[in-house]
């Protein structure tokens, strides 16, 4: 048996709250580690903080001004070097299908690292990725790591229900964020994909704290139930309005943006439910998209929704942003224009769609000053490639 597979067996076999200190064992023991850590970005993608048992005793590490942060941005190793025949310090990226978790730190004698090294330690950060997730459902170790504070009911209900931060696929990549991470209401974000389609909903939600949640919560599930049930886009929107007006008897509604790309075409159906805005970066210029605005779910009995065309062409980036953004005020009252959201989407251009949402939610920030977000803010992105014909 190789040291890799080794080390993959090993973690396989670990019980859900030990998968750091059997990767320690099993590094020092096929890979002459040192020390091995596990970092986990927060909530707010900001922070990077060690995984130990409660309570935290250990600082949390930056992101943008750590080394462990420069490999979590670019998503590729980053080495620091103590000095001819000492040790390394190898920074690896833990992501699963796109979706960026942390970084796994291995310490080890220079000697003992190399390219082959570096590779086999890069999949064990996969490996390990592909763990978290599955432990996540037996232990809430991986979870506490991730909050630098505590989150709010609201904010615990609606990040439990997201499908991640980020997802890639040779077709597309997605990147997402709501702010304040912490205390959200009812913003929500939803995809899933086949061999054929990507499904994308993006949800603004009505009201404050867990009421918002919860009605956040009904839609989303209303919706999944019916794209599960093999529904066409505008039923799933129909039958998604049922269950909010049935429950509510239109007291409340939210706004929903529904799409459903084909990944062999970029011909996308659309239905526009009271939605957040849709933004188009193509060739460098980014423009607002107009889309047919219907009624948004649970506002009346019955209403029907019909979904309308769209195309996406290599290279396009969509961005989907919420209320939230639109509505922060500086501290001189200024509403954040559309006119500074096509600024601050043109600046972003040669990031990957994985970090256009903290960058634009970063600038907000900046415009908002020391002022308490008076509702929150998501910002969605879609970097669209298409599929390549085969030969």
């Amino acid at each position: 048996m190789d040291r890799f597979t080794a080390v993959e067996r090993a973690l396989r076999g670990a019980a859900p709250h030990a998968l750091l200190e059997v990767v320690r064992d099993a590094l020092s023991t096929h890979y002459a580690a040192v020390s091995v850590d596990l970092l986990m970005a927060d909530y707010a993608m900001t922070i990077l903080q060690p995984v130990n048992t409660l309570p935290y005793t250990a600082e949390p590490i930056p992101v943008h001004v750590s080394a462990p942060g420069r490999a979590f941005g670019a998503q590729r190793p980053y080495v620091e070097r103590e000095g001819q025949g000492a040790l390394v310090t190898a920074h690896l990226p833990i992501s699963v299908r796109g979706d960026r978790m942390g970084i796994l730190t291995v310490r080890l004698p220079e000697d003992a690292y190399d390219p082959a090294t570096e590779s086999e330690l890069g999949d064990v950060a996969e490996v390990l990725g592909h763990e978290i997730v599955v432990s996540e459902r037996d232990t809430d170790l991986y979870l506490q790591a991730r909050r630098a504070d505590r989150l709010t009911l609201a904010a615990e209900m609606q990040w439990q229900l997201l499908p991640g931060r980020s997802c890639s696929r040779p077709e597309y990549e997605i990147g997402a964020q709501l702010e304040p991470a912490y205390a959200i209401y009812g913003d929500n974000f939803d995809w899933s994909s086949s061999a054929d389609h990507l499904t994308l909903t993006v949800t603004n939600g009505m009201g404050e704290g867990t009421e918002a949640a919860l009605l956040t919560n009904l839609a989303v599930n209303a919706l999944r139930n019916a794209r599960r049930a093999g529904l066409s886009l505008a039923d799933q929107a129909y039958l998604a309005d049922q269950a909010v007006y049935g429950h509510y008897h239109g007291a409340v509604h939210l706004s929903v943006l529904l799409l459903r790309f084909d990944l062999a075409t970029g011909r996308t159906e659309i239905v526009d439910a009271g939605s957040p805005k849709m933004w188009l970066l193509r060739q460098g210029r980014a423009e607002p998209v107009e889309l047919e605005a219907q009624l948004p779910l649970g506002m009346f009995e019955d209403t029907i929704y019909t979904a309308q065309s769209f195309q996406v062409e290599p290279g396009d980036r969509l961005v989907f942003v919420s209320d939230g953004v639109y509505d922060v005020a500086s501290p001189a009252g200024e509403r954040y224009s559309e006119r500074a959201l096509a600024r601050a989407l043109a600046s972003t251009r040669l990031l990957p769609a994985s970090q256009v949402p903290r960058a634009v939610l970063q600038e907000l920030a900046g415009h908002r000053g020391p002022i308490d977000a008076a509702d929150d803010a998501m910002v969605v992105c879609l970097d669209w490639r298409g599929r390549k014909p085969t030969a």
